[in-house]
């Protein structure tokens, strides 16, 4: 299945790219899984993905959490902690 994927700060400088559609397989079924699997696709996804506890993902612009089902997800956006200051 195809869907968007957005990344922010440090995820976007390591892997390379703002946005990309990216042809995600039909056996991933949660945020879990797609961050387990998106390593796999480059060393530079690896760069950016080593540790998924670092990285903090949205499904259509609403947080999600590990075990969430990413379903019918239009976008998918990838960023790290946000912290304020």
């Amino acid at each position: 299945m195809k869907m968007k994927f957005v990344y922010f700060a440090w995820v976007k400088d390591r892997i390379g790219k703002a946005e990309e559609t990216l042809d995600v397989p039909a056996d991933i079924g949660t945020v879990a899984d797609l961050l387990a699997w998106m390593p796999t696709q480059g060393e530079n996804y690896a760069a950016a993905l080593n540790d998924p506890a670092l990285v903090r993902v949205a499904l259509d612009q609403e947080f999600a959490h590990a075990d969430d089902v990413i379903g019918e997800a239009r976008e998918i956006a990838l960023f790290p902690p946000v912290t304020g200051g």
